[in-house]
Parts: C-alpha cells; sequence; structure tokens
C-alpha cells in the first residue's frame, strides 16, 4: 500500500519547513475533531468508509478481552495527544483499537511556556515539557457527555488522571479524587499518572508512601470496579518498581502502563535545540519515541516476570513498526499504545503494523494475540 503521509508529507514538515510542532499539532487536532463530528451527514457517509479501507485492519486473532473490556486489536493511542477529548469520536476510524484520552487535571492550566514540544528527528524522538495543559476534568467531562450522549465510541476509551500543579503534593490524592469523580461515567478505564517528569514533584508520587494514598482514594469512589491503572516511568530502579507492582496487587489495581517519557538524555544524537539554542542535556521535558524502546521494553519484561504475567502491562515507548510491537508484546505486554511512531510514521502506521502482527502470528503458528503475550518468557 502507498502511504502518501511518508512519500510527501514527512519530507515536507520535518525537512523542508520549520513550522512549530505544538501549532501542527493543534491543527491536526482540528482536522482530526471535525472527522469525530456527529452532524457531517453526506459528508461523513463518504469519508467514513474511506478511512476505514486505508487505516482500519479487522482480525479475530487480533482480538482480545482485557478487564472485561473487548479490544478489537493492541495497538492504542497513548495518552497526551488528545488531552482534552477533541477527538474521542475519530480514533476508531483511524484503525485503534482503543484510546487514551488526558492527561487531565481538576484545574484548568496553561501548561509550561513555550516553545515546550521539539522534534528530535536525527533520533526519532520527541522531547516534550508541555506540563500537562488542559481545559481541566469539568471540561472533559461535560465535552464527553455531550459526545456519548449520542453515542460512545466502538472502542474502548480510557481516561488518563494527573495532579493539577497548583495543588500541594500532601493533596494530591483529593487532587485526583475529585478528577476520578468528575470523569467517571466516560472512561472505560482510568490511569493514574504520577510518572509526568514536567509538573515539579510529580514523580515523587510514585514513592509507596505517596501513591497509597492516591490508589485508596480513587478504589474507594470506583463503585463499578472499572479498570485502574497506574503509569510508571522509565527511570525508575528495580526496587522502586517493585514497590509499585506491591501496591498495584495491594489495592486492586487492573494493570501498570510501561512506561512515560524519559529524563535520559546523554545518548541522543541530536546536540543542541534549534528553537532554543541550549544544548539538548541542558533542556527540561521528557524524551519518548526510539531512544525510549530498548529501556521501556526493558521494564515490560521485568513486571511480566516478577508478576508471573498476572498483571496486564500496556506496553508504550519506540514502537514504530511491527517488529517493535511484537517485542514489547513477547516481552509481556497485552496491550500496546503509541504516540510518538505515529507523528513519524503517519496514518497509515497503525494498519500497517498490525498487517505486521498478523504475519508474525503465522510465522510462530499461533492463533491469537493473546497466545504471544509474554512468549519470549516461555521459549
Amino acid at each position: 500500500m502507498k502511504d502518501p503521509y511518508r512519500q510527501l508529507v514527512r519530507p515536507v514538515l520535518f525537512h523542508g519547513v520549520t513550522l512549530d510542532p505544538e501549532f501542527l499539532h493543534h491543527r491536526t487536532m482540528d482536522l482530526l475533531a471535525w472527522l469525530g463530528q456527529a452532524d457531517r451527514g453526506a459528508i461523513a457517509a463518504q469519508t467514513e468508509p474511506w478511512l476505514q479501507r486505508q487505516f482500519c485492519l479487522t482480525d479475530p486473532r487480533l482480538a482480545q478481552i482485557c478487564w472485561g473490556l473487548d479490544f478489537t486489536n493492541p495497538l492504542g493511542l497513548a495518552a497526551g495527544f488528545d488531552k482534552d477529548g477533541l477527538a474521542a469520536r475519530a480514533w476508531p476510524q483511524l484503525g485503534f483499537g482503543f484510546a487514551e484520552l488526558g492527561t487531565v487535571t481538576r484545574h484548568p492550566q496553561p501548561g509550561n511556556p513555550q516553545p515546550r514540544l521539539f522534534r528530535l528527528v536525527k533520533d526519532e524522538a520527541v522531547l516534550n515539557r508541555m506540563g500537562f495543559n488542559n481545559q481541566g476534568a469539568a471540561a472533559l467531562a461535560d465535552r464527553l457527555g455531550s459526545y456519548w450522549s449520542t453515542q460512545r465510541p466502538r472502542i474502548p476509551i480510557g481516561i488518563n488522571l494527573g495532579k493539577s500543579k497548583v495543588t500541594e503534593l500532601a493533596d494530591a490524592a483529593e487532587d485526583y479524587r475529585f478528577s476520578f469523580q468528575q470523569l467517571y461515567p466516560y472512561g472505560d478505564y482510568f490511569v493514574v499518572n504520577v510518572s509526568s517528569p514536567n509538573t515539579p514533584g510529580l514523580r515523587s508520587l510514585q514513592a509507596a508512601d505517596q501513591l497509597g494514598p492516591i490508589l485508596a482514594a480513587l478504589q474507594e469512589e470506583n463503585s463499578d470496579r472499572k479498570p485502574l491503572l497506574v503509569k510508571i516511568a522509565p527511570d525508575l530502579a528495580w526496587p522502586d518498581i517493585d514497590a509499585v507492582i506491591e501496591l498495584a496487587q495491594a489495592y486492586g489495581l487492573a494493570g501498570i502502563i510501561a512506561t512515560n517519557t524519559t529524563i535520559a538524555k546523554e545518548s541522543l544524537k541530536t546536540q543542541t535545540l534549534l528553537q532554543t539554542g541550549n544544548a539538548v542535556v541542558d533542556e527540561a521535558g521528557g524524551i519518548s519515541g526510539a531512544p525510549l524502546r530498548s529501556r521501556s521494553t526493558e521494564v515490560i519484561r521485568y513486571i511480566y516476570q516478577r508478576t508471573g504475567g498476572t498483571l496486564p502491562i500496556v506496553g508504550v515507548g519506540g514502537i514504530f513498526t511491527a517488529a517493535d510491537a511484537w517485542e514489547k508484546i513477547t516481552a509481556g505486554a497485552t496491550l500496546l499504545q503509541v504516540y510518538t511512531g505515529w507523528i513519524y510514521e503517519g496514518p497509515w502506521m497503525v494498519r500497517r503494523v498490525l498487517a505486521g502482527l498478523l504475519t508474525k502470528l503465522e510465522e510462530h503458528q499461533l492463533s491469537s494475540i493473546a497466545d504471544a503475550v509474554g512468549l519470549s518468557h516461555k521459549s
């Protein structure tokens, strides 16, 4: 299949022009929000079948039931791309098996000063220090209430919760609780984000004595026992990951998302940011994309081994190809998420990766993607 994005669009956006990546992101979101509008009428009747043919691939071998939810395929959209749920109804049309909205905070907040989003093309990476810019939990609840009143998406929708910057660390549990209450009717699963490097002190909430009260507060509100997960940083030491696993088991969490962005910048090919003139190693923010690939897989493999495969893992970090996806699944990831890879590879990526996963299943004589989860531990 020809890929107009990789052939025509990417060379211009990544090498031919110097438009701000955040500006391009907002224009993309405008288009996706329009695609998801319910009142497009005749236009929708023409575009949706085309989108299905171009970007979607449905095969029963890719389907799984996890947490009682039906996933038609294991490849989802990671949090951070659609913070305010603007395109919540468009993601199924682009082939994703699920999508995660947010990160959303209790209070609306503008995020960090611009520029705050940078492409590191030599590294196939992104440096971001957005700082949880979003319209707040109440606004997202209003939007999803309006969207869902006509039709819920046909894929599971997760909601990623973060701490407001103005909230003291000591009050974090109540901050998360408020957002959880506001958004509870609209998420199929929820994620506690305590691992972004872009909110001061947030990563300290990964410590057991800090994370425990947050999980306890949310599970108190979780009357329908919706799946609740925690998203961890790739930079945690193994004993700290052990502590998170113990908390996940103690508080009945549905799984762990591994991993968020990394603050390790020493091995990057890109030395200087053109937008700022500063050395990349001196810039604040987290790195996503290819440099994160091996470490996130290492963390997935470790969690799978420590839990004996009993705690579902959502693998994220550096997935660009079917080979990348297969590596994470066989390391122990039940589901996958993409963000930076989708930016670099474009909208045809999802179908391409899913087709590649089907080929992998055939090569290994497996009947379903669930049979491949943790496969590298069994050989």
